[in-house]
């Protein structure tokens, strides 16, 4: 498929057609290169990139989704809500692709890392913490692909609804606390009052700072992607499994502090 046909599909939410030589990817760095063109593609039209988001760093369901390591896509002004100060948001799932739900961890950032950056250096740019709920669709259909499908898929992202900010200080005073305090962090998932699942922060490569510093490292590796910039956002995966999202439901997601609870609707 070329890029047009990518953002095609992602434009109209109608699903790619079956798996064949002309609607598969198979190799990694070919993937990105086309989800770096549907990116050239809408920053033409005039969209506005506004971070990033990280997929698969949930080791405990790639098994179950038959892909073994972390990928990335770009976060856009037009997929991108926060919520009130309630903790609370709506978002459409219009023109979605069979739309899943993940509660993540959200990171702002403040300055762009160093080259070769530490953990250290990575806190020391990082702004703000949130919850977050990203809504990642899939347009091969059954959710059954290939790694680099989902690359050239946008990395599978839909929508980011970013909770009550709080900044990095408030949460903790170096890399080691920080990482401490959202590995051992816990998020029960609820649709309406029925709890669906629950997890913890360790399920992103041990922690959410790490699958931050995992993801800026494959960012810079990929030729023409474009680095960390002061005032991105970057959410780092799921800490459950994915779950299927209609118009109409309310979901939320519970958390002890430092983090609040976060409530979407979807229309």
């Amino acid at each position: 498929m070329t890029p047009h046909d990518l953002l095609s599909h992602i434009d109209n939410g109608r699903p790619w057609a079956p798996a064949g030589p002309s609607t598969s990817f198979t190799d990694p760095a070919a993937a990105y290169q086309a989800a770096l063109a549907v990116r050239t593609l809408r920053l033409a039209r005039g969209e506005v990139p506004r971070g990033f988001k990280i997929g698969f760093t949930n080791r405990t369901i790639w098994a179950r989704y038959q892909v073994f390591a972390p990928i990335w896509g770009t976060v856009w002004d037009t997929t991108l809500a926060f919520a009130n100060d309630q903790g609370e948001g709506t978002l459409s799932l219009d023109a979605t692709c069979q739309p899943r739900l993940e509660p993540e961890v959200v990171f702002g950032l403040k300055a762009t890392p160093r080259a070769e950056a530490t953990l250290d250096d990575l806190f020391d740019a990082l702004d703000w913490v949130a919850p977050g709920f990203e809504v990642v669709q899939s347009h091969r259909p059954g959710w059954t692909f290939s790694a680099a499908d989902t690359m050239a898929d946008s990395g599978l992202h839909a929508r980011l609804l970013v909770g009550r900010r709080v900044p990095v200080s408030q949460v903790a005073r170096d890399a080691a606390q920080l990482h401490a305090v959202l590995a051992g962090a816990r998020v029960g998932l609820y649709r309406g009052d029925t709890l669906v699942e629950e997890g913890v922060g360790a399920n992103v490569l041990d922690s959410p700072l790490h699958a931050l510093a995992h993801f800026l490292k494959e960012l810079r590796a990929c030729p023409g992607a474009p680095d960390l910039q002061p005032g991105d956002v970057v959410t780092t995966g799921t800490w459950t499994d994915a779950w299927p999202v209609q118009a109409g439901e309310r979901w939320t997601s519970t958390r002890g502090a430092p983090l609040s609870d976060l409530s979407v609707t979807f229309r």
